[in-house]
């Protein structure tokens, strides 16, 4: 990939306690956090977590929306999640991540099969919710 082809860089994630957020993502997803420290200090007005090499979820609490004034309604976003984001794993990370998200008590959905997405049918899929109520649904394709 270059530094100028289409792809997703990022997601907002609306949350009520973006540090709390960041160990819930970094501790049973496995996500590495980006700026938490940073975000404590008041240094940055949010912190983030990596998804992989290109793409991040940032975790904007709530409070932010009254300052949301690049495009006229934007502040009536909050609180407005997304339907659901999708993270797709490799087969062993997935199974990994369901195993970490069992030992922090994380409830999930049954495991769903040849569900379409970006890149055809899904071997396996799940959906769990983050302390925030934001879905996130996880899938593998056949390699």
């Amino acid at each position: 990939m270059t530094k100028n082809s289409t792809r997703l860089d990022h997601v907002v994630l609306w949350v009520a306690d973006p540090v709390a957020a960041a160990g819930f993502y970094e501790t049973a997803v496995g996500l590495a956090p980006i700026g938490v420290g940073a975000f404590a200090r008041g240094d940055v007005a949010f912190p983030s977590v990596r998804v992989n090499e290109e793409t991040i979820l940032d975790l904007a609490p709530r409070t932010l929306a009254a300052r949301m004034e690049m495009l006229p309604g934007a502040a009536e976003s909050a609180g407005h999640p997304v339907n659901h984001i999708c993270l797709s794993l490799p087969a062993d990370a997935f199974d990994a991540l369901r195993a970490r998200l069992e030992e922090h008590g994380v409830a999930m959905s049954g495991i769903d099969h040849g569900l379409s997405g970006a890149r055809g049918n899904a071997t396996r899929s799940f959906y769990f919710r983050d302390p925030d109520g934001n879905v996130v649904e996880v899938r593998h394709y056949d390699d």
